[in-house]
C-alpha cells in the first residue's frame, strides 16, 4: 500500500501575479525558495522509494530545496497543461475574450486538449499503480489537479472545483482496493512532520 505525496512547485513572479504557465520555465522567487525550504523541513527523515520531478525549473528546484533532487528521476510527462494560446495571460484577460471558458472542460486552444491531458495523466496513474513504497511528484498545478482526478477515477471536468496553492503538499492513496484522497492542498507542513500526521 504506496502513498503518492503531490507537491506543486514554489511561487515564481507568474503565480504571484495570476499568469498562466505552462512552457515558460520561470525561476521561483523569494518566496518560492522559503516555502519549498520549509516543504523540506516537513519531509525530514522520511524515505521515499521513488522521487519524480517534472524538468521545468521551478518544479526541479523545488525538489532540489526539499533535498530530494539527488534521488530524482526527470520526466517530461509531469510538465504543466500546456496553454497554448493563452500563456501568460492572466484569468481575467482570458475571461474577457471567453468568459466561459474552463481549463478542465475546454482543454486550451492551441495547447493541450483536454482528451491529450487524460492520456497523459492515465500513463503516469499506470506508471505509479506499479510502484511499491512512498512516491513523491514534484510538478504544476493543473497538472497535478488532472493526475488527482485520473487517480480517483473521475472525470477530468471535475478538477474544476479543486485547486492548489504554490508549494501545497497532497497525499493519494487506496482505503483497501478503492483509489482515495487522503490530503489535499496543505500548506502548513513547515510546523509538523507530514508523514507522521497523515498514515495511511
Amino acid at each position: 500500500m504506496n502513498r503518492i505525496f503531490l507537491v506543486r512547485h514554489g511561487q515564481t513572479d507568474w503565480t504571484e501575479t495570476g499568469q498562466h504557465t505552462s512552457m515558460t520555465d520561470l525561476s521561483l522567487n523569494q518566496q518560492g525558495i522559503s516555502d519549498a525550504r520549509s516543504l523540506g523541513k516537513g519531509l525530514e527523515g522520511h524515505r521515499f522509494s521513488t522521487v519524480w520531478t517534472s524538468p521545468l525549473s521551478r518544479a526541479r528546484t523545488t525538489c532540489e530545496l526539499a533535498g530530494l533532487l539527488p534521488h530524482a528521476k526527470i520526466d517530461p510527462e509531469l510538465v504543466e497543461w500546456n496553454y497554448g494560446q493563452y500563456e501568460g495571460l492572466t484569468s481575467q484577460e482570458i475571461n474577457a475574450v471567453n468568459p466561459n471558458w474552463n481549463l478542465f472542460i475546454h482543454g486550451a486552444p492551441g495547447g493541450e486538449s483536454v482528451d491529450a491531458m487524460k492520456q497523459r495523466t492515465s500513463r503516469v496513474v499506470d506508471r505509479l499503480r506499479t510502484i511499491e513504497g512512498d512516491v513523491i511528484v514534484f510538478s504544476h498545478g493543473h497538472f497535478l489537479t488532472a493526475l488527482t482526478m485520473t487517480w480517483l477515477e473521475f472525470n477530468l471536468s471535475e478538477g474544476r472545483h479543486f485547486t492548489l496553492n504554490p508549494s501545497s503538499l497532497s497525499i493519494l492513496t487506496y482505503k483497501g482496493a478503492t483509489p482515495v484522497l487522503l490530503l489535499w492542498n496543505d500548506i502548513s507542513h513547515s510546523n509538523k512532520k507530514i508523514f507522521n500526521i497523515y498514515p495511511v
